[in-house]
């Protein structure tokens, strides 16, 4: 019996000792410096498609330049919101001004330009360092060939599916 007075007046104070438990990792952790990334002088080129654009794109090191058709990017693309998608790639990997772009875009209409932009993009990051750009790429899914195109017209149909329609007598 006074065994078990000692295992339980033990008990007791070990719980009196502990800390409160939490799922939340500690400032230690978060206060961890970023690994830096190496400098890299590497210049990568892809082809990136959408609809029916087709963007060939070179991303050199440099000062953050928009070269698209021999025009500037403000100029090329004047939707704030077509700018934004197309330098989606670089926000997401911390390298805005880091690379000059130099792209050739035919096809298409404007949305689908910089759907293929982004896709050249995103290809041509991967291409310079797949070991630190792929999976942030991957995830975000700048990686995939957005497939969807303009249905074709069938014969006998108005449009691609809009038909006459059925009378009964």
């Amino acid at each position: 019996m006074a065994q078990n007075e000692e295992l339980t007046t033990e008990a007791v104070e070990a719980e009196e000792n502990l800390t409160s438990y939490t799922s939340e990792s500690g400032a230690a952790e978060a206060a961890a410096p970023k690994t830096e990334r190496p400098a890299l002088t590497v210049a990568g080129a892809a082809v990136g498609r959408r609809k029916e654009a087709v963007a060939r794109v070179r991303v050199v090191p440099g000062s953050g330049k928009w070269i698209i058709n021999g025009r500037e990017l403000a100029n090329y693309f004047p939707n704030k919101l077509h700018q934004q998608d197309v330098n989606e790639p670089f926000k997401i990997l911390d390298l805005d001004g880091a690379y000059d772009v130099i792209a050739r875009i035919h096809g298409g209409g404007i949305s689908g330009q910089a759907g293929a932009l982004r896709l050249g993009i995103a290809r041509s990051l991967n291409e310079i360092d797949t070991e630190n750009n792929r999976a942030t790429l991957k995830k975000a899914g700048y990686l995939r060939r957005d497939a969807r195109v303009i249905e074709r017209k069938k014969a006998g149909l108005k449009k691609a599916r809009k038909a006459q329609q059925y009378s009964k007598r």
